[in-house]
């Protein structure tokens, strides 16, 4: 049984959210935008974990939709604390890096079962 990789990846990316929004919180003092930050990028994974009990197919790619939209607010946060001195370029690099792979995969499996569901 191979791994799910979006599960790992955004469960990974969440990690580093978290991280990030305590690094915020304590260093930066950076309170509304971190959390916004926080909630957008967590339920990422939360949403892929909740699609593994979709109850039809219609439900799963629905789920991933919504994924798919929390990984584009959290883009957006991302960029915003970028643009406003609140990360460094590596930081941004990375984190960003991240999300837009997260992006790809959520839609290319949006797009491959839409595809299967079609061919039935």
């Amino acid at each position: 049984m191979s791994e799910n990789v979006i599960k790992v990846k955004s469960f990974s990316f969440a990690l580093r959210i978290v991280k990030l929004y305590q690094f915020l919180n304590q260093e930066k003092k950076e309170y509304v935008l971190s959390t916004q930050l926080l909630r957008s990028g967590t339920a990422i994974g939360a949403l892929v974990r909740e699609a593994e009990q979709a109850e039809s197919k219609p439900d799963f790619i629905h789920k991933l939709a919504i994924a798919q939209k929390e990984a584009n607010e959290t883009d957006y946060w991302l960029e915003l604390l970028f643009q406003s001195s609140y990360l460094n370029d590596i930081q941004f690099q990375s984190l960003n890096s991240d999300i837009v792979e997260i992006n790809k995969i959520l839609a290319s499996i949006r797009i491959t079962t839409k595809q299967n569901i079609a061919k039935k």
